[in-house]
Formats: C-alpha cells, sequence, structure tokens
C-alpha cells in the first residue's frame, strides 16, 4: 500500500473503499501499459440504470440493472437511450452482469447463486442455472460464460451444463487483481471493470495475465455524478463497426471511446 493509501486507513476506517481502490491502483501503476482515451462520441444514458451489465449484438443495445425491486433487462436504444424493451427481476433478486450467446441473453444474480435464461427476441424467460460463488459480471468468447464473482478468479462455464470447465488467477505482474466486476469479450481479451476504481484491466483468458489496463479517469465530469455510488461499471463491444462503448452506474451518459497511448 503506497503512502497516501496507509494515510486515509489510518485516518478513518469510513475511508475503507478508498484504500481499497487504492491497493488496486498500486497493482496497476507498474510495467504493465496504461492508456488513456479520448471520447468518440456520447448518447444519454437513463441515471436510475444502476448498470451491471451490457452488451452490443446485431445491432442492439441490451443493459441489465441491480438493486433489489429495481434490478431488469433491458433493450435500450443507443441513440436515445430509451428503454425499447425491459423485463424486470422479482424483488428478491439484485440483477449482475450479462451476456450473449446462440441467441439466448444470461443474466447473473448477486447473492442469489442463481441466473436467468431468456430468449434475446421475445425477452420471454426459457431458463434458470446455479452457480456457487457470488455473481458480478459476465461474458462470453463464444464457447465458454466467463463469471467473475468480486475476487481474482474467472470462472469459465460450460453454457450447457453451467459446470466449471476451468479458472484463472488474474494477476497484474504477479499481484492478484480483485474486484473484478462487469466484463466483455473483445478480440480475444477479457475487459474487466474494476470495482470502485476508473480502471479497466485487459486479461489474458489462457493465463489471467493483465496485459494492459484502461485508465478511463475524468471521463464522466464531476457536476454529472450523482454520489450514489456512481462509479463506472458497464463494457460492450460493438464487433461489426470495432466500437467500445462504456458507461456507469447511474451515468446520465453513455460514451464511445477509444483508448490512446498516455
Amino acid at each position: 500500500m503506497n503512502s497516501r493509501c496507509a494515510l486515509l486507513a489510518r485516518l478513518s476506517p469510513l475511508l475503507l473503499l478508498t484504500v481499497l481502490a487504492c491497493r488496486n491502483e498500486v497493482h496497476a501503476t507498474g510495467g504493465v501499459p496504461v492508456s488513456g482515451f479520448e471520447i468518440v462520441q456520447s448518447w444519454p444514458h437513463d441515471p436510475r440504470a444502476f448498470t451491471q451489465g451490457l452488451v452490443y449484438r446485431d445491432g442492439k443495445l441490451y443493459e441489465g440493472t441491480g438493486g433489489n425491486g429495481q434490478s431488469s433487462l433491458r433493450e435500450v436504444e443507443l441513440e436515445t437511450g430509451a428503454v425499447l424493451r425491459k423485463r424486470d427481476l422479482e424483488r428478491q433478486y439484485f440483477g449482475e452482469g450479462i451476456a450473449f450467446l446462440g441467441g439466448r441473453l444470461y443474466q447473473l444474480t448477486w447473492r442469489s447463486r442463481v441466473g436467468f435464461i431468456y430468449d434475446a427476441a421475445t425477452f420471454q424467460q426459457v431458463g434458470r442455472f446455479d452457480y456457487s460463488t457470488e455473481g458480478w459480471g459476465l461474458t462470453t468468447d463464444g464457447t465458454s460464460l466467463i463469471l467473475s464473482d468480486g475476487t481474482a478468479t474467472l470462472r469459465f462455464l460450460d453454457p450447457r451444463t453451467f459446470a466449471v470447465q476451468r479458472t484463472v488467477t488474474v494477476t497484474d505482474e504477479g499481484r492478484e487483481v480483485s474486484r473484478l466486476n462487469e466484463l466483455e469479450y473483445i478480440r480475444g481479451e477479457v475487459y474487466a471493470n474494476v470495482w470502485m476504481t476508473d480502471r479497466i484491466a485487459r486479461i489474458d483468458p489462457a493465463s489471467g495475465r493483465v496485459t494492459g489496463w484502461l485508465d478511463l479517469k475524468g471521463l464522466l465530469a464531476p457536476e454529472e455524478r450523482t454520489g450514489r455510488e456512481d462509479v463506472l461499471n458497464g463494457i460492450a463491444y460493438d464487433a461489426a463497426r470495432d466500437r467500445l462503448l462504456v458507461t456507469g452506474k447511474n451515468w446520465p451518459k453513455l460514451f464511445q471511446i477509444r483508448a490512446v497511448p498516455r
């Protein structure tokens, strides 16, 4: 822990989350390259959406939101932020990450250890599945579902049986990177939000090694923040147009960004 983090820890236990964020900040300041960003375009985003998952497939933007009694699966119009379709989860479920595979949408829940499967064309629930950990982020490499649970571990699941095929521990120069949250598989890498930070880790899915960081500090202007845990969380990739889309919990905007050297 660096000196700034240590000082915060001594000042007040209420600053624990800041200290934890500092720990991950340390992980991102070694020899692994760190990129900055430029904004290509931005669009409106529902500021009431507690974004937990974001997916762009076949010209459609899907979003999973969280909060007991507020969790949903949505289809959103990218250009306006309008919700075109919405399916609410039952109040006992806290929605988390989503993934699109084979015409179906998969949605995790936080602590219920159950996920839901929907027909993407109709939003009708067609199944459910169980897992043994918390559910945070979800993506797919086209073969497996890849799940994060808030630790440094990524789990690769068989999308038919949901058995764990393998796991990898995510590390930055040998040090574990925990609090992996929303995930997106992009050009052979897993991109992962790290909860309570402004950074996205680029991860080699074979080894778990962090190959690079994307630093998005300052992406959302301070005056546009709500103070309601409105942290960066939400990564989608438009493969057809090579567009990287990001947003955050309760953010009023969704951005297309491009990584640039820092």
